[in-house]
């Protein structure tokens, strides 16, 4: 209990002035809106209500190329640039804390500062996918990243989606000790935090390392590539009580997805490059 001080006595008087400016405008017959001169701030705004998925979801993900889901698809995911699909519940892919292969160009000419950089200047790239690292390694970069992706966030929800999916969480595994978990973290909730208010879920995309960070971040769901390639399947189930969307690539992980979580979590198996439907190297397999 907080101790009593010269504040409380104020906060106790304020209610009795209160309590008799209202007997006073009940007698004149108007209204009045009341304000505490001692509160911290102005009153919350209310936010829109969040949809969350449901873990028994029939899924399939499409952030290569959006394409007609297959009959008995519940969910899909999709990227912001694409409508979200009719009647379903959409997730809407946003490459949070990487640059577009294609999109250099724009950060260099216009946030050069924003891309993280090694010793020698040289943009950070995630060799796997040529995508340049986006720079959280400080607040005023991390605010004004969110300016510009929390830009993109405030899209899907005008589109239409109900959901987004922040991929690249993990950027700091692949930034030479540029970053570290913590600046990631602290960059996730600002989006977390936009999302809401956008009236999005927000999904956790990968990287067990910060399950026991998603209550502060604000994640309310999970988009896991590969846990039963790697055995993680259990840990999004637990932490997010089914609500995880897992994507397998592998003909043995899909296997052992199926095996362990098909019955309680949405799995599907995609090709590596998630090709639309018709392309020769199209996958697109449930449990």
């Amino acid at each position: 209990m907080p101790k009593q001080s010269a504040v409380s006595f104020f906060r106790r008087r304020g209610v009795v002035v209160a309590g008799a400016a209202v007997v006073v405008a009940a007698a004149l017959g108007v209204g009045l809106v009341l304000t505490d001169p001692f509160a911290d701030g102005p009153a919350v705004k209310s936010v829109p209500e969040v949809e969350l998925p449901s873990g028994d979801a029939v899924f399939d993900y499409q952030i290569g190329r959006a394409y007609p889901p297959a009959k008995g698809v519940t969910a899909v995911s999709r990227d912001r640039s694409a409508e979200p699909a009719e009647g379903l519940y959409n997730v809407c892919y946003v490459n949070a804390f990487q640059a577009q292969p294609d999109a250099l160009g724009w950060w260099q000419k216009h946030h050069p500062d924003l891309i993280l950089r090694d010793e020698d200047r040289r943009p950070v790239i995630d060799e796997d996918w040529d995508e340049a690292l986006l720079d959280t390694s400080t607040a005023d970069k991390r605010d004004r990243l969110a300016d510009l992706v929390g830009a993109w966030v405030d899209g899907c929800a005008e589109s239409g989606f109900q959901a987004v999916e922040l991929d690249n969480l993990d950027s700091y595994e692949r930034s030479g000790g540029g970053l570290t978990k913590a600046h990631n973290a602290a960059f996730a909730k600002l989006l977390a935090d936009r999302g809401h208010a956008a009236g999005l879920a927000v999904g956790q995309k990968n990287t067990t390392d910060l399950l026991p960070d998603r209550e502060k971040i604000g994640f309310d769901f999970a988009v896991a590539e590969e846990c039963g390639q790697y055995d993680e399947c259990g840990a999004y189930a637990e932490a997010y009580a089914n609500r995880v969307f897992v994507i397998e690539y592998e003909d043995d992980g899909f296997r052992r997805a199926c095996a362990g979580h098909g019955s309680e979590l949405p799995v599907v198996q995609r090709d590596l490059d998630v090709a639309a439907r018709g392309a020769e190297e199209y996958v697109f397999r449930t449990c």
